[in-house]
């Protein structure tokens, strides 16, 4: 018998929004939904368990909200309804309602982008492949701005999203504040006497609390901790999440957004981005709210656009990049970096403290600020000569917010510098000097930040002289390290050496796992 159903559309699980292009224009007398969880698409890296939590849970409400108006979906859960992959969901629901036409809105990532470009093939069907218009920008808009230009960098993609949608902007044309960027005034340390609010939580409902108890059964190969479970799941809890951080934690975002602090995991930031990567906020209407708190007098000006230079600013320019450098991107390594990730990194025992809470975070609560993500798990990683594709898996599995187009480009390319510069202009090196200064971590440290040798000097302070010296052909000439080149010449032959000395025998440790000693207890060096 002939289906009632014209066309399916086809939902991703980044596409919770109702007024993605696929749904816009979607009829429940003619249309039918599909959506899927493939085991696939949990288990493609070691998924942290909040994150697939999350986007089932909040998949799962959301195709609730579409029966609500009346929709039919098909829904092909993990647990009754298994399909390898979403190829395997859209073949049963043809073969089930006999529908030739497919309406989706593109993916956001390389890899199932491919996936969909077979379905005309592989079924003899119409696919229409709709833009995905919930960003500022379009994918062309990027390509026109990265026409004929050498560098590829983000603040001049930001500005020119500014001047497009007039956000921050004056009547005149001039940016607000006569500045584009208040980066400069963002970059205090947490006194003190100061200690964040806790973030918007919301309790588990029936829905997420029924994954809760099944995901570490079903998926006994995810990581992280699910006992501080507390995200948003639906539109109405992230509008809320939303409305929290603009009353109470925007006001002070700006001056502490790249500090860390043994006292707060999540200092002032929004811990909105999952929301917004699987559609439960849309950026305009984020950057407007902040915008707003800015006009009415409730925030600063330096808080208000460093949030929103992280959303019109970072959010689209990496997303941009990511599809117009194509595919292959990833595969490069600049600095030849092959050392295997260490243990540490999947359970977080390891004595240097930054390290420690850095990734101690990350595993408890599928979250780090991008302080934590850039300068010190990243910084680390580049310094050792980590594995760039084993560190980018790592990345996109241990955080709630990390898709393959958001994920790439920050730790790739910006973080790691293995591109060869295509993203960042410099490295994103430093010492535990920067740490120290960002942060109360060296504090309960066993290590000195302020020692470049001996047992117990920081390990990041050697490493440094270690990356800058053994890549000095490959960076020797950029214009932005000319400095720390200029120091190293000066520096006797002598000290240079126990510097090496150092930082080799740090890495050796590394090697063979034996970090875990205090200098009191051994000879690290």
């Amino acid at each position: 018998m002939k289906s009632r159903f014209q066309t399916i559309r086809f939902v991703l699980g980044d596409q919770l929004t109702r007024g993605v292009s696929s749904l816009k224009d979607a009829d429940p007398d003619r249309d039918l939904i599909v959506m899927a969880e493939p085991r696939s698409e949990a288990t493609y890296v070691a998924h942290h368990r909040q994150k697939i939590v999350m986007i089932l849970s909040a998949m799962r409400h959301f195709a609730d909200e579409l029966r609500d108006e009346g929709f039919h979906v098909e829904y092909f859960d993990y647990q009754n309804r298994k399909t390898k992959s979403f190829t395997d969901a859209l073949k049963a629901a043809i073969a089930e309602h006999d529908i030739q036409q497919v309406i989706v809105t593109e993916p956001g990532e390389w890899r199932v982008r491919h996936e969909i470009d077979k379905w005309p093939d592989d079924f003899d069907i119409s696919v229409d492949v709709r833009a995905d218009d919930r960003f500022f920008s379009p994918l062309s808009g990027f390509e026109d701005f990265a026409k004929d230009r050498k560098e590829l960098r983000m603040e001049y993609f930001y500005r020119g999203l500014r001047r497009d949608t007039g956000i921050l902007m004056e009547p005149d044309g001039k940016p607000v504040g006569g500045q584009w960027n208040f980066d400069h005034d963002n970059r205090k340390s947490l006194p003190d006497d100061v200690t964040p609010p806790s973030p918007k939580t919301f309790a588990p409902d029936k829905i997420t609390q029924e994954l809760l108890d099944r995901t570490e059964d079903d998926f006994p190969d995810a990581l992280g901790n699910i006992a501080s479970f507390g995200w948003p799941v639906t539109r109405k809890e992230a509008l809320r999440a939303l409305d929290h951080f603009i009353k109470h934690r925007l006001p002070r975002f700006g001056d502490y957004q790249d500090a860390m602090t043994v006292k707060s995991a999540t200092l002032y930031h929004s811990l909105i981005s999952p929301c917004l990567n699987i559609g439960l906020l849309l950026p305009d209407e984020v950057c407007h709210a902040a915008e707003k708190a800015y006009h009415d007098g409730k925030a600063p000006l330096n808080a208000v656009e460093g949030f929103i230079r992280q959303i019109l600013g970072w959010r689209e320019y990496v997303r941009g990049l990511y599809w117009y450098l194509g595919p292959d991107y990833g595969n490069g390594n600049h600095f030849d970096a092959k050392r295997p990730l260490p243990a540490f990194f999947w359970d977080g025992d390891v004595p240097m403290n930054c390290l420690k809470q850095a990734i101690g975070e990350t595993l408890e609560n599928a979250y780090a600020h991008h302080i934590q993500r850039l300068m010190v798990i990243g910084n680390f990683s580049l310094l050792a000569g980590l594995n760039p594709q084993e560190v980018c898996e790592w990345y996109l599995a241990v955080y709630i917010d990390a898709f393959e187009w958001v994920e790439l480009p920050n730790t790739f390319g910006m973080a790691l510098y293995a591109d060869g510069g295509k993203m960042a202009s410099k490295p994103y090196a430093a010492s535990g000097k920067y740490i120290d200064r960002m942060s109360d971590y060296c504090q309960g440290c066993q290590y000195n930040p302020r020692k470049n040798t001996g047992a117990d000097a920081c390990p990041f302070n050697a490493l440094y002289w270690h990356f800058m010296d053994r890549n000095a052909k490959k960076l020797g000439n950029n214009p932005r390290l000319g400095m720390p080149y200029r120091n190293w010449a000066r520096m006797r032959d002598d000290k240079k050496r126990d510097l090496i000395d150092q930082a080799e025998a740090f890495l050796h440790k590394l090697d063979d796992d034996k970090l875990d000693a205090s200098p009191s207890q051994a000879d690290l060096f």
